[in-house]
């Protein structure tokens, strides 16, 4: 059994800064190494990070199986009214294949529905090949690159991916 809670706590931000640390350090260090990674989870999902994002329009859910704290997703009303953004969404490697990836999505397509927005977009490293042909079976589009600055010399080289929700 999985549910989905939402983030309002610092007991809930807290929950989440773990997961992130185990997730990110566990899947993007092959991808941008460790000192990009860390700087990324100082950033952008420390706590304090995250109270920052929550102050500022962001929903985050945390996924719950089995009682385990397994994953989570964010997001968050982009400035086209059309446009949902999800910022995040991770599951721990024990509980990939049980479909709570897929029960995240929805939820955000729910939200994104309830808000009157039109079109979920996201942003994936374009070497993250596994997460890409993810949301392809979900049923995103690449719409283009694109490159970030994030400050310290680093980089986010990623594909931008949209969907479409009714």
């Amino acid at each position: 059994m999985s549910r989905l809670l939402q983030v309002s706590t610092a007991d809930d931000i807290a929950a989440v800064v773990r997961m992130a640390r185990a997730i990110w350090r566990e899947h993007y260090v092959s991808i941008v190494g460790r000192a990009q990674v860390d700087y990324m989870l100082e950033k952008f999902q420390s706590a304090v990070a995250i109270r920052d994002q929550l102050d500022h329009g962001f929903e985050y859910y945390l996924t719950v199986a089995d009682g385990v704290d397994a994953g989570y997703v964010a997001f968050v009303p982009d400035s086209d009214p059309m446009v949902l953004f999800l910022s995040k969404i991770y599951v721990a490697r024990a509980f990939r294949g049980r479909g709570l990836g897929t029960q995240a999505l929805a939820l955000v397509e729910t939200r994104c529905r309830e808000l009157g927005r039109r079109v979920l977009r996201l942003t994936v490293n374009r070497d993250n090949s596994t997460s890409i042909a993810w949301y392809e079976s979900k049923g995103f589009v690449n719409a283009g690159p694109l490159v970030q600055d994030i400050g310290a010399g680093f980089v986010m080289d990623d594909f931008v991916m949209e969907k479409t929700v009714g």
